[in-house]
């Protein structure tokens, strides 16, 4: 599927705490200014029924779902997303910028909880059949992101996992936007969506190995940019490769 020549499909990514969905706001926000219709949306969700399984995939403990029921469960999301909400904003030339897509699949149950990255690429082919035309991969120290992800959710961080005067770092630094909300499908869920934060620092530190690994992969598509710097430079960089790829407003 291809969007039209004044659209555009950009996902971010990135290890949680990264700073994605803030920059993901920002470029809507800049490329709404530019007088574009952006679709600022997410993953897990981004359409009623997507929302639904969002619920059920981000709350309880870890132990709630296999990585193979995780696969089935963020491919059927994915799917009811792409039909509801990203095919018909593409095909009528709209900007769609999403707060995950399937490389986020890829890696937290293709890659890290067992070798089941061959059954999510097959599904994707299958189900979904779209790759973004530009991602971003919002780079930042594990430990770091780790921390301030924890913050935001309100939950202390383990001092084995993060050390103090990282933490003490972090308290200082704003909080991480949430996406603005689009429409009541993209309001917070009540029960807290920390449970893949509860994996701890390895599995962070595998997820960003990942992300790296896969922009070394696809260069074409996947651009990384380093999120350990003020919100503005990085969203400078973000906005500048964006334009690029997109016909003159």
């Amino acid at each position: 599927m291809a969007a039209e020549p004044s659209g555009l499909f950009v996902s971010f990514e990135g290890i949680d705490g990264s700073g994605k969905s803030t920059q993901a706001r920002l470029l809507a926000e800049r490329l709404r200014a530019q007088g574009r219709e952006v679709v600022l949306t997410r993953e897990p969700g981004g359409s009623p029924g997507a929302e639904e399984i969002r619920r059920l995939v981000l709350t309880g403990d870890r132990g709630r779902w296999s990585a193979e029921t995780e696969i089935l469960l963020f491919t059927a999301a994915r799917r009811d997303h792409l039909e509801r909400t990203i095919r018909p904003a593409l095909d009528r030339g709209a900007v769609v910028i999403t707060d995950r897509f399937a490389d986020s699949t890829r890696l937290y149950q293709g890659t890290t909880r067992g070798d089941l990255r061959a059954t999510v690429d097959r599904l994707h082919a299958l189900m979904i059949g779209v790759e973004p035309d530009l991602t971003f991969v919002i780079d930042m120290d594990p430990a770091r992101a780790l921390a301030r992800s924890l913050r935001r959710l309100g939950t202390p961080p383990e001092p084995a996992e993060v050390a103090l005067q990282e933490v003490l770092e972090v308290l200082r630094l704003p909080a991480e936007d949430s996406l603005a909300p689009e429409a009541a499908l993209l309001a917070p869920a009540a029960p807290p969506e920390d449970r893949f934060e509860t994996f701890g620092l390895a599995f962070q530190e595998r997820i960003r190995d990942g992300f790296l690994a896969l922009a070394r992969a696809q260069p074409a598509r996947i651009a990384v940019i380093d999120g350990d710097r003020p919100e503005a430079e990085v969203a400078a960089d973000v906005a500048a490769l964006a334009l690029s790829r997109l016909a003159p407003a």
